[in-house]
Parts: structure tokens; sequence; C-alpha cells
């Protein structure tokens, strides 16, 4: 699947899901869509330093920590987008965690 459609799917993806999460909030389709652009950037970028910084906490958490990383993520989205907002470190892993599957099985569709 090609790059641009993947970031469409990921926004729109992100979008029907903030319906469901009461403290995820995306402004509309265009804030979705710049969503899913940043976490793509942030995921290329970011999330390689803090999983080689956390590899001890990683390890002895059997991987769990690895969903902390994503909201952490998550967080800097919400920090550099006006259109996004996202309330509690629990909403964060559970929207994260629940995007990533959803991604993943659209991208296993297609």
């Amino acid at each position: 699947m090609g790059f641009i459609l993947k970031i469409i799917i990921t926004g729109i993806v992100a979008l029907v899901l903030a319906q469901f999460f009461p403290g995820v909030t995306i402004d509309g389709i265009s804030s979705a869509i710049l969503l899913a652009l940043v976490l793509a950037i942030l995921n290329a970028v970011v999330r390689p330093i803090l999983v080689l910084l956390t590899i001890p906490i990683t390890f002895l958490t059997l991987g769990l920590f690895l969903l902390v990383i994503n909201a952490i993520i998550l967080y800097m989205a919400d920090y550099l987008l006006d259109g996004f907002n996202i309330s509690g470190l629990l909403t964060a892993i559970l929207f994260s965690l629940v995007l990533s599957i959803v991604t993943a099985i659209i991208d296993a569709i297609f």
C-alpha cells in the first residue's frame, strides 16, 4: 500500500476511534490526516531512540513498556498539533493500542 494511502487510512481510522474514546479529540479530517503524518514521522525518528534508551525497562516488563512508549509518542503528537488532544495516560495507551491493531489489520487486508 502506498505511503499516502496509508496516511489517509490511518487518519480516518484515528478520527473514527476518537469518537469511541472520551479523552481523545480530533478537530476534523484534516487534523486526523496531519496526526497520521506526524505519528509516522515520530515513529520513524523518535520511537527507535526511545526503544533503545529503555531496553532494560522493556526487558524487565517483558515488552509491556512499549505501550508506554506509544503513549509518549501520542503525547508528543498532542504537543505538536493544535487539532489533536488526548487526556490521560490510560486513554493514550488504549488509543495507541487500538489504533495499532486496526491499522495492522487494514494493512494485512490491503
